[in-house]
């Protein structure tokens, strides 16, 4: 099936800049655990946590309906890229706006014991105005497909933010401590374990990724369609709201450890939780992978006969190496562990609290995954109204869930309230989708792979004490059984065929 081969590949090529750009974050954690202490990395948790609220509301679902109408208004295509474009525009400089007169306000609401947090909102302000103005220029490098142009900006983004915390965090304390030539100009204005410098590097970044646009602004006119408009809000509007009732399940549990904890133990508590939620990174690169090269191409295949087998084809799969990836990360968390061990033995232990959540996050995150692959129904049937009923309902359920269980059991309430609000959100869109949009999916077959990967998972981390060698040889045995089930449906479908 060259359709397949088609998906395959453009997941590898979009994914591959955000897979190694996400690696290398992963990687940055040890240096940030070590230079930072845990309270300090809570700020960092806690800040990134709310702009990835407000990232929802300046994209304003605009980067889906981009991908909608550029496939439905094939004939006006530039007014589609002025719109989505202009959209966001004049709501990223309103927003910014608002916060430059409020910053005050807005870091006493934020209830974060740091002097400079009113500066830190100012970085984070700026960093969400340049992000989310360069939302529909990527999504048209996608379109007009260009993944190498695509990586190759995502790359550099990552390379100046790596170099810049290297600069700040590394360089600087070593030069003062060798006493170098340049050291007394560093001295008069550099502080150690000020969490600034990181949102600094993301500025930089980000500004720098804004300029290598330069030739994809420069195919914008400055001409709003009105009419369009007003049939665009319709469709985006609801995934508005989807998407930022989403982001509150994301990351709406670290904003209330840091508000519903008392404050002596609120900002470790968070700082816990962030540094565990970072060994789930490798499920939600691929997650992320699959939904650069997933949007554009289901939008695509929408007129083709045989899509919804396509679609069901593609969950498959896509279900088999979340499964993998959970049970191999289950199987391996005690190497993986010392990418968030801390300074010193006691720091790494306290560190090392939250390793417990982890298999019940790598869960959440395959039912986050499921739900987006079959989420793709109401944008496809132009009900997006859904989308805001499944993630409104799981905004609810996360908002009531974590007011009740936070105070008595901390981070290890937010783990299993992230898992079942993305349990509800994954059921609730399937049966809605078969409703109005069926779908012909083998539903019996992905909760096997599941299912296997829970228990696997479970024999891992509990029964065998995380014993590497047993989870390795429990994941090789796993493997063996997918390629003996999978092997010659995969290959036939990938067109490869027997010599």
């Amino acid at each position: 099936m060259s359709t397949l081969r088609k998906f395959a590949g453009q997941t590898m090529i979009y994914g591959l800049s955000t897979i190694i750009a996400r690696l290398v974050n992963f990687i940055l954690t040890p240096l940030f655990s070590r230079k930072l202490s845990t309270a300090v990395f809570g700020i960092f948790t806690t800040m990134y946590s709310y702009a990835s609220l407000l990232n929802a509301l300046l994209a304003f679902g605009m980067e889906t309906t981009f991908f909608r109408y550029i496939q439905k208004k094939e004939d006006n295509k530039q007014a589609v890229y002025n719109n989505t474009f202009l959209i966001i525009l004049a709501i990223s400089l309103c927003f910014l706006l608002l916060v430059l007169l409020f910053k005050q306000e807005i870091a006493h609401f934020m209830n974060i014991s740091d002097p400079d947090l009113s500066r830190y909102i100012t970085y984070f302000a700026l960093i969400l105005v340049l992000d989310a103005i360069a939302v529909i220029p990527f999504a048209k490098i996608r379109a007009d497909g260009r993944p190498l142009r695509y990586g190759m900006i995502k790359l550099f983004n990552i390379f100046i933010f790596v170099s810049s915390n290297l600069f700040f965090i590394v360089f600087i304390p070593w030069a003062i401590k060798t006493d170098l030539s340049i050291a007394p100009y560093f001295s008069t204005w550099y502080h150690p374990q000020w969490v600034g410098y990181v949102f600094l590097s993301n500025l930089i970044a980000s500004a720098v990724t804004l300029l290598l646009m330069i030739p994809e602004l420069l195919k914008l006119k400055l001409r709003f369609n009105g009419p369009l408009a007003r049939e665009m809000f319709s469709y985006s509007f609801p995934i508005l709201i989807a998407n930022f009732s989403f982001i509150i399940n994301e990351n709406l549990d670290k904003v209330f450890l840091g508000q519903l904890l008392p404050d002596d133990i609120a900002e470790t508590q968070v700082g816990i939780y962030g540094l565990s939620a970072k060994l789930a990174v490798f499920l939600s690169i691929f997650i992320q992978a699959f939904r650069l090269g997933a949007e554009p191409f289901f939008f695509s295949q929408a007129k083709e006969k045989n899509s919804g087998q396509t679609y069901a084809i593609i969950m498959d799969y896509f279900v088999i190496a979340m499964a993998i990836g959970m049970f191999g990360l289950v199987a391996n968390i005690e190497i993986l562990k010392y990418f968030i061990a801390g300074s010193s033995l006691t720091t790494s232990m306290e560190n090392w609290k939250g390793l417990s959540i982890v298999p019940i996050l790598l869960l959440g995150y395959i039912f986050l995954g499921v739900y987006m692959s079959l989420s793709i129904w109401y944008k496809l049937s132009d009900q997006t109204k859904y989308g805001l009923y499944i993630s409104g309902t799981g905004a609810i359920v996360t908002i009531v869930l974590n007011l009740v269980f936070i105070p008595s059991y901390g981070f290890i309430a937010s783990a299993w309230i992230t898992m079942i609000t993305y349990a509800c959100m994954m059921i609730l869109s399937y049966v809605l989708g078969q409703k109005n949009y069926p779908i012909p999916y083998h539903t019996f077959k992905n909760l096997t792979y599941i299912v296997c990967a829970i228990i696997l998972s479970w024999l891992s981390f509990y029964v065998f004490g995380r014993n590497l060698i047993i989870g390795n040889g429990l994941l090789l045995l796993f493997l063996i059984g997918i390629y003996l089930k999978e092997g010659p449906q995969l290959k036939q479908l990938l067109g490869y065929k027997r010599r």
